[in-house]
């Protein structure tokens, strides 16, 4: 098996799901399309059958007091998570989403992008034209987030009085 037929690893999908959760639906949407039309010459998406159609449930949200302490439940975050397979002319290729929030539509389009990105003769060009643009613009938030709250920082300082 050659690099560019072989699949992608373990570590890379983690990589491009954490992408997928965490981007918003009208970008995501405005993405895939694009990509869609370049890999498949139109805006439609390669059909494909639901293994679980999205679903929206509760998981429990569990915590650490300073990180390393015991566990506890600290309540409870809606998510949506979405299962689905490629028809075999398509590679057959399985695709799941989970997310928090209850967007069906956002799991949707996450399902179908990993379905797509697993298969190997198409993921180097979509993880160019979706993941690649995805994860700078999530980047580029945090960094603004982070300028943003680090020009709020106060530095204390303990002034001695007298002789010491």
């Amino acid at each position: 098996m050659n690099a560019s037929s072989a699949p992608p690893s373990a570590a890379s999908r983690r990589a491009w799901m954490a992408v997928l959760a965490r981007t918003p639906r009208a970008e995501l949407e405005a993405a895939l399309a694009a990509a869609l039309a370049t890999a498949f010459g139109g805006n439609a998406a390669p059909p494909f059958d639901w293994l679980r159609a999205p679903q929206t449930g509760l998981a429990m949200v569990r915590g650490r007091i300073g990180g390393t302490g015991n566990a506890f439940n600290l309540g409870e975050a809606t998510v949506t998570r979405a299962t689905l397979r490629l028809h075999a002319a398509d590679g057959g290729t399985v695709g799941v989403a989970c997310h928090l929030g209850r967007d069906k539509r956002r799991a949707e389009l996450a399902a179908l992008a990993d379905a797509l990105l697993q298969q190997p003769e198409r993921h180097a060009q979509l993880h160019a034209q979706l993941i690649a643009p995805l994860a700078a613009r999530l980047e580029a938030r945090r960094d603004a987030r982070r300028n943003e709250t680090a020009s709020t920082k106060v530095e204390f300082f303990t002034m001695v009085r007298g002789d010491a």
